[in-house]
């Protein structure tokens, strides 16, 4: 006799596209599980709470957002990094400027109400902030950066830069705050003196 097989992959990931979608506290189990199209029960026997299936959207949500693009050598350093912010850049812009950054979505939803979903979202951003800095610190080897740039506060700066661009996106309905990002980011910080 076989037993049945497990939902929970797609629990995960209908509860990873509806919090992206909807964001959190507009999410609820039932819109989770219609989406899965299981049955509530399910929902519980894959994961005890929300917030634990929030937990699981973060990772997915970072899984996505394809870092290896920074990392992966080949090209220069700003190259990849323009890259990366040109990836994410497409997918709100060709999602209707309408989901943003998960993480930064429950940064400003959730973190003041749950601090576990507010550790993982600091994790995130530090993880995010840690990779630009590294990215950051090549190009400074290869020349291409002055120097004298604390890597690390302007890490901290182009993600927060960039988090602010997708809101502004979303209240806007353009691509204005993006171009503005690029401009601003590139052609004028990272700019080599």
């Amino acid at each position: 006799m076989m037993g049945r097989a497990s939902k929970r992959e797609e629990i995960a990931q209908a509860a990873f596209q509806q919090f992206h979608a909807q964001g959190f506290n507009a999410t609820g189990i039932s819109d989770i599980v219609q989406a899965a199209g299981v049955p509530k029960g399910s929902f519980y026997n894959h994961f005890s709470s929300k917030e634990e299936s929030a937990l699981e959207a973060l990772n997915r949500y970072g899984a996505s957002l394809r870092f290896e693009m920074l990392t992966t050598r080949g090209r220069p350093p700003l190259e990849r990094l323009r890259a990366h912010f040109e990836f994410l850049s497409r997918d709100t812009v060709e999602n209707g400027f309408v989901r943003g950054c998960l993480v930064g979505n429950f940064g400003a939803e959730v973190a003041d109400h749950n601090e576990e979903i507010r550790a993982a979202v600091k994790q995130g951003f530090d993880r995010w902030a840690a990779k630009i800095r590294q990215v950051l610190a090549e190009a400074q080897e290869a020349g291409d950066l002055d120097g004298d740039l604390d890597t690390e506060a302007t890490a901290l700066f182009i993600l927060s830069a960039w988090e602010g661009t997708l809101i502004a996106a979303r209240a806007d309905k353009s691509a204005a705050a993006v171009e503005a990002f690029f401009r601003t980011v590139f052609d004028t910080v990272l700019r080599r003196n």
